[in-house]
């Protein structure tokens, strides 16, 4: 399903923090790194706008989205699945 003609599409996985537009949604992805001199691993966050054409997600859900070709100005992402739904 990620394979083809086109290629390895990358697939990444966060946390919806924003389910305010039509088939729009903006998750949250956290990463580890560690810091070049302290050795300490410290948290970062990215944000990114995916498209959702049926609107199944909600605030909270941890989604998997796949990398798409530009659909608009910010959106290079869609949802692959909903992994888990919000409490």
């Amino acid at each position: 399903m990620e394979t083809g003609v086109r290629g390895k599409r990358k697939i990444i996985q966060g946390y919806v923090v924003s389910d305010k537009m039509d088939k729009t949604r903006v998750i949250a992805v956290e990463r580890y790194i560690q810091h070049p001199l302290y050795k300490k691993y410290v948290k970062r966050t990215k944000k990114f706008m995916i498209h959702d054409p049926s609107n199944e997600s909600q605030m909270g859900d941890l989604v998997k989205v796949i990398e798409v070709r530009p659909l608009s100005r910010r959106k290079r992402w869609q949802l692959l699945e909903v992994v888990e739904k919000a409490k």
